[in-house]
């Protein structure tokens, strides 16, 4: 893995575990990491996110997903969790868009 990577790869975990901390009287979140690869290689770690609500994806987008969390997620092709075709992704999974697919952009936790 290069130094770039590894380097945006903490970045990413490092402000999304603030964001994360920030809201965390809002209620139950889901135990462990949602990882993805952005439309322009770039690794994102989601740590723990809240059940609740619509999360937005990097405004790239994501071509590549891993759910290590203990809870399913809902992978969404819209910046806003709504839209045709989502994708369901079990706790302990990965998936991969299809090439000329369009990325995902948001999800949900299913809870």
């Amino acid at each position: 893995m290069s130094l770039h990577r590894r380097l945006a790869i903490a970045t990413g975990a490092s402000l999304l575990a603030l964001s994360v901390a920030g809201c965390s009287g809002l209620g139950r979140s889901a135990v462990g990491v949602l990882s993805y690869e952005t439309g322009h290689e770039v690794a994102v770690a989601v740590t723990s996110p809240s059940v609740k609500g619509c999360h937005k994806l990097a405004p790239a987008g994501a071509t590549k997903v891993e759910n290590g969390t203990l809870v399913d997620v809902v992978l969404y092709r819209t910046r806003d969790c709504r839209g045709e075709e989502p994708t369901y992704l079990p706790s302990k999974t990965s998936n991969q868009i299809a090439p000329e697919a369009l990325p995902w952009r948001s999800y949900t936790v299913v809870h």
